[in-house]
């Protein structure tokens, strides 16, 4: 029978799922994570990181822009604006998959692959095998388990906080077909600490915030019901 703390921390657990899927998931659209799934050595961060890990997701604008005067030319932007440059490769692929979904915001879209890069990371940390299997691919996904029973098999635990992410830009862009991937690169301040079954530390420090670069790659296919994007790939930025 669940208690009624039970009852709110499930609440609580829906609640911030639905959140990331409510950003990440909107149908608008390689260095590593700070570590390396695949093996021991970098299955923790390479250099420590400190705490900021609530990403406010902003909210849909609901004001109105004023209607232009009947005979005034209307605007005519960069719709990518701030994401990347006009005439580049990156642009023409976000041309074709705003094509193919009308309502896709690639501002939108980065800010999204923040709160999910905050999540996969600080969910590796703690062992979260369910969140992660929603937001990874497969492939991506084994490998990250592959870790994080190693670690466990070790008797260590590790801890990750987020102090900021400072940068989400978008690096790379490709669509074959219905099949899109966009590649970001994070810049952000972490701080990570692993400990050895008896408390010692055995990697990074709990009072090291250190400076870390990595390159994600999100793919779904456009159109398809499900609107999540996924990380499919991982890369360690030099």
């Amino acid at each position: 029978m669940l208690d009624i703390y039970t009852i709110i921390f499930l609440a609580l657990a829906v609640f911030i799922f639905v959140r990331l899927r409510s950003v990440l998931g909107q149908r608008t659209g390689r260095e590593r994570p700070p570590y390396d799934p695949y093996s021991r050595d970098a299955a923790r961060p390479p250099q420590p990181a400190p705490e900021n890990n609530v990403v406010t997701l902003p909210e849909r604008a609901a004001a109105t822009p004023a209607a232009p005067a009947a005979d005034a030319p209307e605007p005519q932007g960069f719709r990518w604006e701030g994401v990347t440059e006009e005439g580049s490769a990156n642009a023409a692929a976000l041309d074709e998959i705003a094509r193919q979904e009308a309502d896709f915001d690639a501002k939108h879209f980065l800010t999204g692959a923040k709160a999910a890069y905050e999540m996969i990371v600080t969910a590796f940390a703690a062992g979260d095998r369910r969140l992660l299997k929603d937001l990874l691919a497969k492939d991506v996904y084994e490998g990250f388990v592959a870790a994080i029973a190693d670690r466990e098999s070790r008797g260590e635990t590790m801890e990750s906080r987020f102090v900021s992410i400072e940068r989400a830009d978008l690096q790379d862009v490709t669509v074959r077909g219905r099949n899109a991937q966009l590649t970001v690169r994070f810049v952000s301040k972490l701080i990570s600490v692993t400990r050895a079954r008896d408390g010692t530390v055995v990697d990074g420090s709990p009072d090291t915030v250190a400076d870390v670069t990595d390159v994600w790659t999100f793919a779904r296919e456009l159109g398809a019901r499900d609107p999540n994007w996924k990380l499919v790939a991982t890369e360690a930025a030099q």
